[in-house]
Parts: C-alpha cells; structure tokens; sequence
C-alpha cells in the first residue's frame, strides 16, 4: 500500500517538570501527533533533539504518519539545569516521565548514550510490567560508557585530577569548549553497567555501528549483540561510519531500521 506523504508541520514543543527542591528542572519536548508506534528519541551524551538523526526521525514521522517523541535531557539544548550535575540515574528518570507521556506503542531510538539509556529504560519497564516497546534501534550505543570508555580512556594524571577534584576537562572532538566529566557521573553509572549479566530487552534489537567509530569501537558493539541473547538482534557495520553516522548514506541506513521496525 502507498503511503500519503503528510505536511511537514513542526512539532508541538513543551516543558516538562519533575523533581523536588535542589532536583527540580524542566526538560523540554518537542512531540509530532501521529499513530503508533511512535518513535522515540533518546540523544546522546551533549548532543540535543535538534540534531540531524533527530530530525531526520521527525521528517520520517511526518512522511508516514507515526508519532515522534524528542527531548532534551537536562543540561541540554532547550531543558533547564546544569549539565554539570548530569547522571544517568538523572537522565533515566528524565526519559521515563516523557515515556510516561506517550501514549501506545512506542520504538525506542536511542544514539550513544541514549543507547544505552534505551536499554536502561526497557529494562525497567519490563520489571514493572508495561510492554510499550515493539522495538529497539541502537546507534552506536555506548552501553557502561561511564565505565568502560571515559574511565578507561583517562590516564593516570586525569585519573588523579578527577579523584582529587572531583572532575576532569577533556578536549572535544564535537566542540570548541572542553568536556567536563565529572566523579558523580562515573560513580553513578556504576549502578547501571549491564556488561556481566544477559541484557533482556523482551523485542527485537537493532544496532548500527560504524566501523571507524573512534569514540565507541565497534568491538563494543559486538559485545552488546553477544549480552543479547533471548531476543532477536541484527548488528549493521557500516564500515566507513564514524560515531555520528550522519551522512546522508548513515540516515538512509537509520530510516529503513526504523521503517522495518514499525512494520512499514
């Protein structure tokens, strides 16, 4: 069946408020009206729902009719507090009350960082019993980053910064100003590696990864697929990829995983 391409209308955008006292912020939504299930976006770590997957994602909902949830986490792009106090407890409670928003079936799209969170957030919601994921799309998902690719990339004068000052700046690769990674958020991830133990997401998974990724190394995605192992999961290399995967040639490649995810 031919689908009736829809009018690229923007998004409806919003705040959302969660938390008490010193933990109260407001993360903004941007939310695109259509039927399930709808798309999910969850960005990476200093990246925002402005970008080129994520809007790439909102084109693909406007074009076929699905609903498209984006946000940014707090310390990003339009949400308010400070990037600084980021966690992924933090974080994950952020993805949850905008997931909680939604209505339907939903898949999850989650880019690095919001890989790893999607699969924090499937978990979770498994364990309390609500099955609104149909699938997972994972792009060059930095599952345990906090642990196995900042700390482990740290030598051991950073190492001794970090410890003694409670942070570390770092140069960029994506930005002119340094990437300030804190002790709260490497001792905080720690309550979340999923390395170690089978990852049981309940439906099927879809990585991609490029193959000239110098942040996530594709041997680390590798090492997701293997931790899968009661749910089906196809892993796309894309040899000349890097970590964005936002060539023109990478979003093709992320539309059609989303497309045969929604059964399009």
């Amino acid at each position: 069946m031919t689908e009736k391409a829809q009018p690229m209308r923007a998004p409806q955008v919003e705040s959302l408020t969660l938390g008490d006292g010193d933990a109260r912020r407001t993360v903004a939504v941007q939310r695109r009206g259509g039927r399930a299930p709808g798309i999910f976006w969850l960005g990476g770590y200093r990246s925002d729902m402005a970008g080129t997957k994520a809007a790439a994602l909102d084109a693909l909902g406007a074009e076929t009719g699905l609903a498209v949830t984006r946000f940014d986490y707090s310390g990003h792009g339009h949400s308010g507090g400070d990037f600084a106090d980021g966690t992924i407890t933090r974080w994950l409670e952020e993805a949850r009350v905008v997931f909680d928003s939604t209505t339907g079936d939903q898949l999850l799209v989650g880019s690095s960082m919001g890989g790893w969170l999607a699969l924090l957030l499937a978990r979770q919601l498994r364990s309390e019993g609500i099955e609104r994921v149909k699938a997972i799309v994972l792009i060059a998902p930095a599952v345990d980053m906090t642990e196995a690719l900042m700390l482990a990339a740290l030598n051991e004068e950073q190492r001794r910064k970090l410890d003694r000052d409670g942070y570390v700046d770092r140069l960029s690769t994506y930005s002119s100003e340094p990437d300030r990674l804190t002790k709260t958020l490497i001792e905080d991830g720690r309550n979340h590696l999923m390395f170690g133990a089978v990852i049981e997401t309940g439906c099927p998974v879809t990585i991609l990864q490029g193959g000239m990724d110098p942040d996530v190394p594709q041997a680390h995605a590798h090492k997701l697929a293997e931790h899968i192992l009661h749910d089906p999961v196809t892993l796309t290399l894309i040899p000349d990829g890097d970590h964005r995967l936002s060539r023109e040639q990478d979003l093709a490649c992320l539309r059609a995983a989303v497309r045969r995810a929604a059964r399009l």
